[in-house]
């Protein structure tokens, strides 16, 4: 079937990597649904260069009849699946919306793509699936370990999703990426944290001693790379998406302050995360099989990260005004 005959339905598609793989399809042939519930970390200005390129639809993949109206209405080939809870510390606090959202939105997702007899699911999970790793790579067949609520809701989700797979020959393939960076990354995530800090000359907030490790993905190559798995990947498979790029969170922070010409002064270390994972690291062989590997190096990707968020304050100011209130001041991410 040609692209142009390709209607591909995406959730999420006003979040962070969502909105990049919307923008890049939207140069391609394919006709573009987006649902969002444009939660607090949702925003359509990340599309805005779209103009009429996609068809919107605000609304919560809980709700099994809105979903089912969609899909019976639109009819969708593909469905890209991003939306989700997904940062670590709001799930530590209250685990309540992941559970919800990722594990329960999964399922209404499923069962609607399940009775309109869709051709492709794609299931956008994370590396926190498997825990953490000391020493060598989580591959497609590591065990799921995860280590804290949100990832715990990942992981549950994906054995949904494997169940749907084996249960009803179901023709999904689920995607664990790695740490993504990037233009329009909501600032409660690390690299934004550590960015709008510095902007502000502010101290920057480290978990523990800045030891823990974590593999970097630019997100215009996340997004390339969930393209190649949903234009040549095998349906009912597990790819890995990593970047191959491991630094430990001090020595990012500590580039992003030499960039913005700071001091490394402007580090505060914080009390660590509860149940913190030390190292993730994947084995992306698999994807790299297909024809896909990262463009972007960390040096270039920061620093184009780092002049976007120079660039939109005005985008900025209202998100962080919103994260002082409900963290009172404090928050970070890995």
């Amino acid at each position: 079937m040609h692209k142009k005959l390709h209607k591909i339905l995406i959730t999420g598609g006003a979040g962070f990597i969502g909105s990049e793989f919307t923008r890049l399809l939207a140069d391609l042939d394919y006709k573009i649904i987006v649902v969002d519930k444009l939660t607090y970390a949702g925003d359509v200005e990340r599309l805005r260069v779209l103009k009429n390129k996609y068809k919107f639809y605000k609304l919560d993949i809980c709700s099994k009849g809105g979903i089912d109206k969609i899909f019976k209405k639109e009819k969708p080939d593909i469905v890209v699946h991003f939306a989700a809870q997904t940062h670590v510390d709001r799930s530590i606090k209250d685990a309540t919306d992941f559970i919800e959202t990722n594990i329960k939105g999964t399922q209404s997702l499923l069962d609607a793509a399940r009775k309109t007899g869709i051709k492709k699911f794609i299931h956008i999970s994370t590396d926190e699936v498997y825990g953490e790793i000391k020493k060598g790579k989580f591959n497609e067949d590591s065990c799921l370990q995860p280590g804290n609520p949100y990832a715990a809701s990942k992981a549950a989700a994906d054995l949904l999703i494997k169940s749907y797979i084996r249960t009803y020959d179901f023709p999904a393939i689920i995607i664990r990426p790695s740490n993504n960076y990037g233009p329009w990354q909501y600032p409660e995530k690390f690299i934004p944290v550590t960015i709008v800090k510095l902007l502000d000359k502010k101290q920057v907030p480290v978990y523990g001693k800045g030891t823990n490790r974590r593999e970097w993905l630019y997100v215009a190559d996340c997004a390339r790379g969930i393209l190649k798995i949903m234009e040549s990947g095998k349906l009912g498979e597990v790819y890995n998406l990593g970047s191959g790029i491991e630094k430990m969170n001090l020595n990012v922070a500590k580039k992003i302050i030499k960039i913005l010409g700071s001091s490394e002064s402007s580090i505060k270390f914080v009390a660590d995360r509860p149940g913190h994972d030390l190292r993730y690291y994947l084995d992306s062989t698999k994807i790299n099989k297909l024809g896909w590997k990262p463009k972007t190096s960390f040096d270039k990707g920061i620093n184009q990260t780092v002049f976007w968020y120079k660039e939109n304050s005005q985008w900025l100011e209202p998100k962080i005004e919103y994260l002082k209130r409900y963290w009172r001041g404090a928050y970070c991410k890995k």
